[in-house]
């Protein structure tokens, strides 16, 4: 539920899951095994956007089904037995595919963003951005 009624997109804040959240995964085990709790820190102080536990789990449980990922439990350490996760060679290729994407998509929005900037003069307001909703209404 919006805290400010008359505006709800007041409270909405990017949130990390889906193939950013794998991929951001998959990279913080490319180099270390990691607990998932370890995963959610580094999550976190990345400042990559906010990421339930609950979501984290049920991603780490699909990259290792889908054999991106390992885990075993470590017992190595006192107290209770905890599931230690690791990257696959499947998941190190797969990794690797998705850098080459985010490498591709980042050149695209810097040439956008370029673009945009040499449309704008110096000091003057940029323009309204493209609303199809609004153009939509009008017709």
């Amino acid at each position: 539920m919006p805290e400010d009624p008359t505006n709800p997109s007041a409270d909405l804040k990017p949130r990390l899951h889906g193939e950013m959240l794998s991929t951001s995964l998959l990279a913080f085990l490319k180099n270390w095994n990691a607990y998932g709790y370890e995963l959610a820190q580094k999550l976190a102080a990345s400042g990559m956007p906010a990421c339930d536990s609950g979501t984290l789990y049920r991603t780490l449980r699909q990259l290792e089904k889908s054999g991106m990922v390992a885990s075993f439990w470590d017992t190595s350490e006192s107290g209770p037995a905890r599931r230690m996760y690791s990257l696959t060679a499947a998941g190190d290729l797969f990794l690797a595919g998705w850098i080459t994407a985010l490498q591709n998509y980042q050149s695209v929005l810097q040439q956008a963003m370029t673009g945009w900037a040499n449309l704008v003069s110096p000091g003057a307001p940029a323009p309204e951005p493209h609303n199809s909703t609004n153009q939509h209404n009008q017709e």
